[in-house]
């Protein structure tokens, strides 16, 4: 209780000292700026909210050598953009060719044995389980001749699908031995790009975003996404409105990845490139004030609203989001109120006021550097 009586005294002087302002020099203790009233302005308003970014391609792979042998030949060029199939390098195929066509000739010996087997059940020579036996013979010798088909294969790199060949890795002529990388591969067409977004504002998408919604995907309600590049211009394409959440918060610095997907048509991004993300969220009918209407008292923000006895009002407001020189208020004004704009260290809590000048909201807005009076 005495806590409680503590706190209201130093509302109460805080109130008091409001309009015990010293005159400046020069100023007669007398002389007052005129007070000015005016009301919220009511619009639909655009909030941005910048990340900085990584782009990463879709896909981006090593391209790594599955077999042992010299480099033979580099079919591709640095930067080199390559369709799906297309040959990138070989390897000298001399010794797998030889092994397949040594295992070649066992499958064929193999199907000659059964053949000839075969033959002989019919006249009753030998038995069913003979010929059961040279057909699993086949069989076996028929796996290995693809398994070294496979191998001989291996000895051409292909691309797995189109995209862009980073720096190349090994010379011509190079030993190679199986798993070596040789270059990478990037799809581009796809560009995901990643920015770290604070627990609250997580929290604040997720909420607008309401409920039976797709769980693996944040739909950023009212928003667009746009990628503004090192050199300042904006990406041609734009990202939607749906992000990727990754699965945990860094508990470091309370921050989540998100991911957003570009559409990349001219291959102007590439895998490493850095940004800005721009989130752009659309507020409807946001009520909005100039920051110089309001003034602190223990870390909450309040306005002197004029009500119908023509007297002021101290009244608590909360802010949802704070651009510059204006608020816009979460709670605490309609756009029916008046509230004192200039003269706000003049007045104090219950104090009649006359002779004041209006402003409409439009006016009292136009220009935002002017100094809280």
């Amino acid at each position: 209780m005495k806590l409680f009586h503590i706190q209201a005294l130093f509302l109460a002087l805080m109130a008091l000292s409001i309009p015990a302002c010293e005159p400046k020099e020069g100023q007669s203790e007398g002389e007052h700026h005129k007070i000015v009233i005016t009301s919220p302005k009511v619009e639909d308003l655009t909030l941005t909210q910048q990340y900085v970014c990584q782009i990463r391609s879709r896909r981006h792979i090593r391209v790594c050598a599955q077999a042992n042998g010299y480099l033979d030949e580099i079919l591709v060029n640095e930067g080199q953009e390559v369709k799906e199939g297309a040959e990138m390098f070989k390897i000298r195929p001399v010794l797998y060719n030889a092994k397949f066509e040594a295992e070649k000739a066992e499958a064929n010996l193999a199907e000659l044995e059964l053949t000839f087997t075969k033959n002989l059940n019919q006249t009753s020579v030998v038995s069913k389980n003979e010929v059961a036996l040279y057909q699993a013979k086949l069989a076996k010798a028929n796996a290995k001749a693809q398994l070294a088909k496979a191998e001989l294969d291996f000895t051409t790199v292909k691309a797995p699908f189109d995209g862009f060949v980073d720096r190349l890795e090994q010379q011509l002529g190079s030993l190679i031995k199986e798993g070596e990388q040789l270059t990478t591969l990037s799809d581009n067409s796809v560009m995901w790009v990643y920015f770290n977004v604070p627990e609250v504002r997580y929290l604040e998408y997720k909420a607008r975003q309401g409920p039976n919604q797709n769980k693996s995907q944040l739909k950023l309600v009212d928003s667009r996404i746009q990628l503004v590049l090192a050199n300042g211009t904006t990406f041609d394409q734009e990202g939607g409105d749906t992000v990727t959440v990754e699965a945990n918060f860094n508990n470091e610095t309370g921050n989540i990845p998100f991911r957003a997907d570009f559409r990349n048509p001219d291959r102007l991004l590439r895998h490493g490139q850095t940004g800005n993300v721009l989130i752009h969220r659309t507020m409807k009918n946001a009520v909005v004030i100039p920051q110089r209407a309001t003034f602190e008292i223990l870390d909450k923000r309040y306005v002197f609203v004029v009500g119908e006895d023509e007297k002021v009002h101290q009244r608590e407001i909360a802010v949802e989001q704070e651009m510059e020189d204006i608020f816009i208020i979460k709670s605490g004004l309609e756009a029916n109120d008046r509230f004192v704009l200039d003269g706000v260290r003049q007045v104090r809590d219950g104090q009649p006021i006359e002779g004041y000048d209006v402003r409409t909201p439009e006016e009292a807005l136009s220009n935002m550097k002017n100094p809280a009076q």
